[in-house]
């Protein structure tokens, strides 16, 4: 199923780049479905993806450094780990 959502996530956010607000909305829902995992592997796939989209750069730049991302990406981190103890 996660691995359907992330695959899911990736069709929206090919669909919504012609709108920079489009795409920022789709990608902070992104961060809020997606497992800590999924994603570094949307990072990943964002670098590919914004090479020939200089529009959606900064959205990339903001991704990896804003700090409402990093903390998803912690407390994420923290309930998965909380549930395995």
């Amino acid at each position: 199923m996660a691995r359907a959502m992330f695959e899911y996530t990736k069709t929206v956010l090919r669909k919504v780049s012609f709108s920079t607000d489009l795409f920022y909305k789709e990608l902070n829902k992104a961060v809020e479905r997606l497992l800590p995992y999924e994603i570094d592997e949307l990072r990943i796939w964002l670098h590919k993806f914004t090479v020939n989209k200089p529009e959606l750069l900064d959205y990339l730049i903001l991704f990896t450094k804003n700090t409402s991302f990093q903390k998803a990406h912690r407390l994420k981190q923290l309930t998965i780990a909380d549930f395995h103890r």
